[in-house]
C-alpha cells in the first residue's frame, strides 16, 4: 500500500513540472441512426516554461476523460523550440489550414502580445517577449496548430550561423553581448 502512495507522489512530480492550459471545450456531435450523440472535445497545451511545448487533443463522452486523454496525448508529443533569451531568433509564419499566425520577435520588456490560443501555446513555452498577430481563420484548433507550426520552423542562431559559414556574432550580434 505504501509503494501505491509514492508512486502517485511521483506522478504528482511531473505534473507539477508542466505548464497544462486548457484552452477549449467544444461540444460536437455524431449523428446516428437514433438521432445524435454527443461528446466533448477538449484542446489543452502543456509546455516546460523552458523551451519544450505540445498540443493535445482529446474527445470523450465526460469532460473529465476528455482532459486526460488531450493531457496525455500533448506530453507524449513535447517538442523543443528555439528561444534567444525571452524571445524568438527570428520573424515566421505559421500555417495551419486557413489559419495563419504572424510571430515577432520582440525587445525585453516588450511582454507577450498575443491573443487567445496563441498566448496560451507562446506562454507555456516560455517566451516572455513576442509580438503576434492572427490572421485568416479563427478557428481555435488550427490556430494552435498554425502558432506550434511557427515555432517549430524556428531556427536557432548557431543553425543559421553554420547555414551561412559565419560566426553567430555576426548573426545576431546584440544577443551575443548577455
Amino acid at each position: 500500500m505504501g509503494q501505491r502512495r509514492q508512486q502517485g507522489s511521483f506522478r504528482d512530480k511531473d505534473r507539477d513540472e508542466f505548464d497544462e492550459r486548457i484552452v477549449d471545450i467544444t461540444r460536437v456531435a455524431k449523428v446516428v441512426k437514433g438521432g445524435r450523440r454527443f461528446a466533448f472535445r477538449v484542446s489543452v497545451v502543456v509546455g516546460d516554461n523552458k523551451g519544450n511545448v505540445a498540443i493535445g487533443v482529446g474527445k470523450s463522452r465526460t469532460v473529465p476523460d476528455a482532459i486526460r486523454k488531450a493531457l496525455e496525448s500533448a506530453r507524449k508529443n513535447m517538442r523543443p523550440v528555439s528561444m534567444i533569451g525571452s524571445t524568438i531568433p527570428h520573424q515566421v509564419m505559421g500555417v495551419h489550414g486557413s489559419a495563419k499566425v504572424l510571430l515577432k520577435p520582440a525587445s525585453p520588456g516588450t511582454g507577450v502580445i498575443a491573443g487567445g490560443a496563441v498566448r496560451q501555446v507562446i506562454e507555456a513555452a516560455g517566451y516572455n517577449d513576442i509580438l503576434s498577430k492572427s490572421l485568416g481563420s479563427a478557428n481555435t484548433l488550427n490556430i494552435l496548430h498554425a502558432t506550434l507550426d511557427g515555432l517549430q520552423q524556428l531556427k536557432s542562431v548557431q543553425q543559421i550561423a553554420s547555414d551561412r559559414g559565419v560566426d553567430p556574432k555576426t548573426v545576431a550580434p546584440f544577443w551575443s553581448r548577455k
